[in-house]
């Protein structure tokens, strides 16, 4: 891997809950993320999984500096994103781009495809002088796979795969060095799915981009990630390199979230155990002392509620788990 193009140091995001019509007071605070560290190599693909609330969306607006932070460092090529404004922030904007979950509400639908993935150009006027716009934006339609004379279209005149190809070609407009992918094909059907995420690759490859990819489908992470970060109620349980999360996982929360992953071969169903967690995601206003897994895992002891358990080496790759270990994922079938 070369340098990091992008590095992650204990950033905490946390939101206040406040109480009160006219004279508002602070009960509490969100802990969307509570010390997230992280780096991403140019070229590399970080996967971030986990469950719905664990804070991935709002990690990705924090990377996009679309919310500060409460405390901690984004640093993007060396400068800190939040120390940046006028000019170099403007410039961080054109260098890190994101693709949206949801693509029939990520677009205006009263603007044109041509005004829609040509608006970076009317914000960075620098980048393509106003004569050279729309045949810019048909190379980048024809780019993502849609036909360039559809420049005149608009959003509802297409499929959900095709307005996920429109957001791709916004985000590429500028020339990005890095693309915040949010769940950018969970909305969409099994087989657009692979077409889009076979689109980024071949995306990536040809330009040199860095991807944070973002889902809750640890399938579809594997297809395009060089390493996988596992998110777990504001905090990364495990990271590793795609072979080490999804083969060697040591994380309970990692085991049991693989155990879910339908398996394609019938023979082996029945062969695997499936990892049934009991009881509620706890509330990210009041998470569990020590682990904040502990309350729904098998391992649990006394420790788990004393100590939080540090992101560390274990097995081979970081794990934030006080009895982290491998875990057989094939039973044998009885006689």
């Amino acid at each position: 891997m070369s340098e990091p193009i992008l590095e992650v140091t204990d950033l905490v995001k946390h939101f206040p809950v406040q109480v009160g019509v006219l004279f508002k007071r602070t009960v509490g605070h969100v802990r969307a993320v509570d010390g997230v560290s992280f780096s991403l190599a140019r070229g590399e693909t970080l996967g971030v999984v986990g469950e719905s609330g664990c804070g991935k969306s709002t990690l990705a607006q924090v990377l996009m500096r679309l919310e500060r932070a409460t405390s901690g460092s984004v640093t993007f090529e060396g400068r800190d994103i939040f120390s940046l404004r006028g000019q170099e922030l403007r410039r961080l904007r054109r260098d890190v781009q994101i693709v949206l979950q949801d693509p029939y509400t990520s677009l205006n639908p009263r603007m044109t495809v041509g005004d829609l993935v040509g608006e970076p150009y009317e914000i960075h006027a620098d980048v393509a002088p106003r004569g050279e716009r729309r045949r810019r934006v048909q190379e980048l339609l024809e780019l993502v796979g849609l036909n360039p004379e559809h420049i005149n279209r608009y959003p509802h005149q297409f499929s959900g795969g095709q307005r996920q190809r429109i957001g791709i070609a916004r985000a590429l407009a500028l020339r990005p060095k890095v693309i915040i992918c949010d769940e950018p094909v969970s909305a969409l059907d099994v087989s657009v799915q692979a077409q889009v995420m076979n689109l980024l690759g071949e995306l990536q490859t040809r330009f040199d981009l860095s991807y944070v990819f973002i889902a809750h489908d640890l399938s579809v992470v594997r297809h395009l990630s060089t390493r996988v970060a596992v998110m777990y109620l504001g905090k990364i349980v495990e990271i590793g390199t795609d072979d080490q999360i999804y083969e060697h996982p040591t994380h309970p929360y990692t085991q049991a979230l693989l155990s879910a992953v339908p398996l394609p071969d019938p023979e082996q169903r029945g062969r695997r155990e499936v990892i049934r967690l009991t009881g509620d995601v706890p509330s990210p206003v009041d998470p569990p002392s020590g682990c904040r897994f502990r309350t729904r895992c098998w391992k649990a002891q006394d420790l788990c509620a004393q100590e939080e358990p540090p992101l560390v080496d274990r097995l081979g790759h970081p794990s934030a788990c006080h009895f982290a270990e491998e875990r057989p994922r094939i039973v044998p079938t009885s006689a």
